[in-house]
């Protein structure tokens, strides 16, 4: 633990090692933080950057890197009012420009501390859970509430995550990452304390992902913990007993969590509404009729797009027209990221889009990196329900880890640099 909070290097890589550290302790709360960091973090390396440091920027690792704000910055071209909308979106997902040129800028050794830095991300996780369970406990106590409304609608998804101002998926997302870093920790760990202090942190996490309960996030942990947990790193015999206890495990925490109204219909109940046609006299609009309602707009475009920042405007005038009238007030957007670049950069767009994630995918699978491997996974898989990338949480993550496990990617096979 000691090794956290105190390393072995020059000065200026010391200060850009705790700016790394403090923006990923940042990523559970409100952007306001991990920008002030931000900011801080690009002027400490411009003042310390060195001149061969340059020649590493033109690569096509950050063009692909970066690929999604240059196709923002290209459908800007043609979009209806680039001085309005298109230009916010530039703004808001700025950060996948900078990250790629801030780790080529950067004297620190990724590989070196990435170990500790994942650490101390998940550590930082466990302690935001424990928070959010403290604020919860203490409002059912000081409304005389049974202890059992903390698995009611009250104290679950959005609202449990309310009080740090997190949507619920998005801290799911970064939950899920600290959860799987933990996890290869404790099969690790050789001490029996060092065990079950990884134990009590892993129990911490899965009680706040099933309470917040995103649908995405839990099955990608469900597919990465049950199947690429074993094949990325064990082997013979102990990979089939892990396999057994993870699947007897998995199988448990579903029968729990389907036994319990709240998480029944959250699990159940909204993805069938979600993936159902609009019943009459229905308040929410279900994701399926948002989709329907966004490919009627793509279909008058489909190449290139209506361009950046287009989406929301045009979808307010299908969804008036088809009477969605909660997507239409909430000014809603597809809640689809594929569907959402075929509507602002067509084809093209969505292609680069998915080369990219399979570019990820790729890399991790080459590398035997699991926690790339799980980061591209939940990528791919909110993106269905999410646009992922196109509020300030979500691009945050997106670009901070994509280019943190390109860079900091070891020659030495495995999650843990020992």
């Amino acid at each position: 633990m000691r090794e956290l909070f105190f390393i072995r290097d020059n000065l200026a890589n010391k200060i850009s090692y705790y700016h790394l550290l403090l923006f990923m302790a940042s990523l559970p709360f409100d952007r306001f933080y991990s920008h002030v960091i931000l900011i801080s973090f690009i002027v400490h390396t411009l003042i310390h950057v060195k001149k061969e440091s340059y020649s590493s920027i033109f690569k096509v690792r950050n063009v692909v890197l970066a690929s999604v704000f240059l196709v923002t910055v290209y459908s800007t071209i043609y979009a209806m009012n680039p001085a309005g909308t298109a230009y916010n979106e530039w703004g808001v997902q700025l950060t996948i420009l900078l990250f790629p040129l801030l780790f080529c800028l950067i004297n620190l050794d990724l590989k070196k501390y990435r170990s500790s830095l994942l650490l101390g991300f998940s550590l930082f996780c466990t302690a935001t859970v424990a928070y959010l369970y403290a604020d919860v406990l203490l409002a059912i106590r000081y409304y005389h509430l049974p202890l059992s409304s903390l698995f009611s609608h009250a104290f679950t998804h959005h609202n449990f995550s309310a009080p740090i101002q997190m949507h619920a998926t998005y801290l799911s997302m970064q939950l899920a990452i600290a959860l799987v870093y933990l996890l290869a920790l404790l099969i690790k760990a050789g001490r029996w304390y060092h065990r079950l202090f990884y134990l009590f942190c892993l129990l911490i996490l899965s009680a706040g992902l099933i309470q917040m309960s995103s649908k995405s996030v839990c099955f990608c942990l469900l597919v990465v913990i049950n199947f690429a947990v074993p094949w990325f790193l064990l082997k013979g015999l102990v990979r089939w007993k892990f396999i057994l206890i993870m699947a007897t495990l998995s199988l448990f925490a579903i029968v729990f969590v389907f036994r319990l109204n709240a998480f029944r219909e959250r699990y159940i109940g909204e993805l069938v509404t979600d993936l159902s046609p609009r019943a009459k006299g229905e308040i929410e609009d279900p994701r399926l009729a948002r989709w329907t309602a966004a490919a009627q707009v793509i279909v008058q475009a489909p190449l290139i797009g209506h361009g950046a920042g287009t989406e929301i405007p045009l979808l307010r005038q299908v969804f008036f027209e088809k009477k969605l009238y909660n997507s239409y007030l909430h000014q809603l957007n597809a809640h689809n990221q594929f569907l959402s670049f075929l509507l602002k950069s067509g084809i093209a767009g969505l292609l680069i889009y998915l080369v990219t994630l399979l570019y990820g995918f790729r890399l991790s699978l080459l590398r035997k990196d699991l926690l790339f491997f799980l980061f591209m996974l939940l990528i791919a898989f909110v993106s269905l329900s999410e646009n992922l990338l196109d509020v300030d949480k979500g691009v945050i993550f997106y670009a901070f880890f994509f280019c943190f496990f390109v860079f900091s990617l070891d020659k030495q096979k495995g999650l843990v640099n020992d």
